[in-house]
């Protein structure tokens, strides 16, 4: 090769120089474009992992949640729950198993300064059971306040008594978020850390959620206020919680640090500040629990929000960009570099070569034109197959369309209806003797009554059995249903002349108006439609006409979109012509004419229709 290439060639200095600056460029360019396309692929791994784990907190946090409304309806549903039956329930529920970051179950009894000897006086009972000997219970921090909201039973049992009695509404911001949830019947996360549980990056937060009385009415705020006892709450521990959900991603070294955005007590412990809060850092320590976070060149990172009850927080995840690089990785832009040099010097003299061969680039492009215009033909070929199996598969999804509507019909709809006659017996019967059986049946009766209107629907979206009746009866019921659904001034004008049509041809030209009003729902913000449904000269006309903003610049192709190119294949496989345009008062116009008696023919181009090749 290098011989023939010597006799072909004199090469110069500055031809072999200017091959290897080239090829050095390319070989540069190469690297750069590898290392970036691996860099970013890299990022987008830890993205979804980021937001794989973001997830993971999300369901953890839910299943807090559940557990706290679970908690709250077993309170709720007696007058009064006494210790033993809370702590038999928290035991049943396995926390350590179940929910390893949950450290206790609390429940505060919420009463005025009038109660407070009565409900000190149980507190008293409560504890001196639990420690068998005997306590006095009081309420902590003492002072007179208007309303307490005091913990009577913790789950599990703590090691030393400090902790019950506690007036969480003593801090006038949590009392704010209380006094909040018992209005609303929400749960509610205040957002403060609890002091007696938290340390440095090691921060445990609550939950809480309202109980009322057992049976009462609660649609009103007056209602909820008169009714209120108290609440019960979680407490859990952030680091449990998160250090959980990085043992379950893939990503070694990845850093986690979660902040609370939202409003929280100031020092006062009585104001409202906005301050992001560091309630985790994965690589934080109890002597520095919140180091910088990364931010250089070398590292991913990506802050994803998170919603907890209410409460905005975020979370950034960060993490090395070695670590997550493979071994191909590494090596793969010093690969891309040296096969672009290479490379090019090959592609620098081949095309050297070609520029002192003019007679084999002219056969090249005889050859090339020979297939070209045999991949012309091919092409036709399979257009037409593909035509022909466009209409094959219009008509069997038609076909299945009916069936299924038949047998829903027939079958689903005949069940259904003699499932409302006994339902209706049974309503009758119970009337008088049985009010709240008979209230459970006309309830399922309205059930049934509502699922036969949405089996009638389904039927009507498969196929409208309208089209039975013929095409003007089926374009009508479609004009008059378009109206009624989106309050669009609808105009038909049809001259009432019924024709004889295949039901494949019915059915296709019904579907491109629908089609055509669907368009005019989701793009035309029109607020007239008129439909022209007319017979000329053995020619089926359908017009569909808007006011809205009409077509725009390049609305046909847009990528994505299939509905026009869906309208303009089945009028082709009608044998008919299509337009779409912008009218020329503005809005878009649709015109479909196909003949009456169709008949379309798909055959394919004869063998001999291949055009001889041009000899260049």
């Amino acid at each position: 090769m290098l011989r023939v290439l010597g006799d072909r060639f004199s090469v110069t200095k500055f031809s072999f120089w200017s091959g290897i600056l080239l090829s050095s460029l390319i070989g540069g360019l190469l690297y750069e474009v590898t290392q970036r396309s691996i860099e970013s692929d890299a990022e987008e791994r830890f993205t979804n992992h980021a937001r794989q784990a973001q997830g993971i907190i999300n369901v953890r946090l839910k299943s807090y949640s559940d557990l706290l409304r679970n908690a709250g309806s077993m309170l709720g549903s007696a007058d009064l729950i006494d210790y033993r039956q809370f702590h038999d329930y928290v035991q049943r529920l396995h926390l350590a198993k179940h929910y390893p970051a949950v450290e206790t179950l609390n429940y505060g009894v919420y009463i005025d300064d009038t109660q407070r000897a009565a409900f000190e006086a149980r507190l008293t009972k409560v504890m001196s059971d639990l420690m068998e000997r005997p306590i006095q219970g009081a309420i902590k921090p003492p002072g007179v306040r208007e309303h307490y909201l005091a913990t009577l039973y913790i789950e599990p049992v703590p090691r030393t008594t400090e902790h019950y009695g506690i007036d969480l509404m003593a801090n006038a911001w949590v009392a704010g978020q209380i006094l909040a949830s018992r209005d609303s019947g929400k749960m509610q996360a205040s957002g403060t850390p609890i002091a007696a549980l938290s340390g440095p990056n090691n921060i445990f937060l609550g939950i809480r959620m309202p109980i009322y009385r057992h049976g009462a009415p609660l649609d009103t705020l007056e209602q909820r206020r008169t009714y209120y006892q108290g609440s019960i709450g979680i407490a859990f521990s952030v680091p449990k919680l998160l250090q959980g959900v990085l043992d379950e991603t893939p990503v070694p070294g990845m850093r986690m640090t979660l902040f609370d955005t939202g409003p929280r007590a100031d020092a006062t412990k009585d104001a409202a500040r906005f301050s992001p809060r560091i309630l985790f850092d994965s690589a934080g320590t109890h002597a520095n629990p919140t180091p910088p976070l990364d931010s250089d060149d070398s590292a991913f990172s990506v802050t994803l929000p998170l919603d907890f009850i209410g409460r905005p927080w975020k979370t950034t995840y960060s993490v090395r960009k070695s670590a997550m690089y493979t071994g191909l990785d590494t090596y793969s832009p010093r690969f891309m570099m040296s096969f672009g040099f290479i490379g090019s010097i090959l592609l620098y003299a081949l095309l050297y070569t070609l520029a002192s061969s003019r007679r084999a680039a002219l056969s090249i492009a005889q050859e090339m034109t020979r297939e070209l215009r045999e991949s012309q033909h091919k092409l036709q070929r399979s257009h037409h197959k593909l035509r022909r199996l466009a209409d094959h598969a219009y008509q069997i999804k038609e076909l299945e369309r009916k069936r299924i509507a038949r047998e829903i019909h027939d079958d689903l709809g005949q069940n259904l209806l003699a499932l409302r006659i006994e339902t209706e017996m049974l309503t009758e019967r119970t009337r008088t003797n049985h009010p709240h059986l008979h209230k459970r049946a006309r309830n399922t009766l309205m059930q049934i009554d509502t699922t036969i209107k949405s089996v009638r629907q389904i039927i009507n979206d498969l196929r409208p059995t309208v089209l039975d009746l013929g095409l003007s009866a089926a374009v009508e019921w479609q004009v008059n249903q378009f109206q009624r659904r989106t309050g669009m001034a609808c105009t038909l004008h049809d001259d009432h002349e019924e024709v004889a049509l295949s039901d494949h041809c019915a059915t296709a030209v019904f579907r491109i108006l629908q089609e055509s009003l669907t368009n005019i729902v989701r793009h035309a913000h029109a607020t007239e439609v008129t439909v022209d449904l007319a017979v000329n000269d053995g020619m089926l006309n359908l017009k569909i006409c808007d006011n809205g903003c009409g077509l725009p610049p390049g609305g046909r192709n847009k990528h994505g979109s299939f509905g026009l190119v869906g309208i303009e294949e089945r009028v082709h496989i009608l044998g008919g012509s299509c337009a779409i345009y912008s009218g020329a008062q503005g809005g878009t116009v649709v015109s479909v004419s196909v003949p009456v008696n169709h008949v379309q023919d798909m055959a394919l181009p004869p063998q001999d229709a291949i055009a001889s090749p041009v000899v260049v």
